[in-house]
């Protein structure tokens, strides 16, 4: 695996590449890095050429703006594929790594052949979303550290949460590397992201949804809602999962993202 950085607008990026053959771009999510996928790339990384990115604030890419709105973030993914001369790709996103999926595919169809939302939706936030993104910035600025220690257990199914301990706290441990601003930017970027709900629709390649049933933050009825929205979709519905479906799941959605990308990746140059 090759672990690089590449400059965008005066920042430096980081990314990981690893593998060769068609590429497949893992996306983290918000608190999260690229390293929540290490088990899938390793996987992954022996049939494909799989870039992971640490999305600004996140990880070791720094804090670019205020508001790191999915457009930036995107543009972030865009510039680091255009510097690997890699014109085409399946992507797949985790949470708010979804979201800049689904900016991507609006922003540029032609590179993708397929992508997935991993705990995702196309929805923007509704008016009371909104105003708990706004309570959640001023908690974060008050005590960072609490909100982590908090928010991480509540993302995964109540029934999974002593099983997985060791998970969360690598999570969180992860999670408290993330400083304020990128925490309060990506917060202010979801808040602010518009609905892609139309992208779904023109999709002209397949979407991936999978969905927890226990997923407090995605309702699963949200997301079948969208999933008869493309003209190709394949939806893996988990019980007894919240919304880490990568960890209290990891088989099974290693399983569904390998089969979808050998599907799509047929429609590659």
């Amino acid at each position: 695996m090759m672990e690089n950085f590449m400059k965008f607008k005066g920042e430096q990026i980081h990314y990981t590449d690893a593998g060769s053959g068609k590429a497949v771009v893992l996306l983290h999510g918000f608190t999260e890095s690229l390293r929540i996928w290490d088990h899938f790339a390793g996987v992954l990384s022996q049939d494909y050429r799989v870039i992971r990115v640490d999305l600004p604030g996140h990880g070791s890419t720094p804090v670019m703006a205020e508001t790191h709105s999915m457009s930036l973030m995107a543009e972030v993914v865009k510039s680091v594929l255009d510097g690997l001369h890699i014109d085409r790709c399946i992507m797949a996103g985790h949470s708010m790594g979804g979201y800049v999926t689904l900016e991507f595919a609006s922003r540029f169809p032609d590179m993708l052949s397929g992508f997935c939302l991993f705990h995702s939706h196309a929805a923007a936030d509704t008016g009371e979303a909104a105003r708990n993104r706004e309570r959640t910035v001023e908690i974060v600025k008050r005590n960072r550290k609490s909100f982590i220690m908090q928010f991480i257990p509540d993302l995964f199914a109540q029934t999974n949460v002593e099983k997985y301990l060791d998970a969360i706290e690598a999570l969180q441990l992860q999670a408290l590397e993330t400083p304020d601003g990128g925490i309060v930017a990506a917060l202010r970027g979801m808040k602010e992201r518009h609905s892609h709900l139309q992208t779904l629709i023109d999709s002209k390649v397949p979407v991936l949804f999978i969905a927890g049933k226990q997923d407090s933050r995605i309702p699963v009825q949200t997301v079948m809602a969208q999933a008869i929205l493309p003209e190709h979709a394949e939806v893996l519905i988990l019980g007894g999962v919240g919304h880490m479906g990568f960890i209290e799941a990891r088989d099974e959605t290693l399983e569904m993202l390998k089969g979808f990308i050998q599907r799509s990746v047929r429609r590659l140059p």
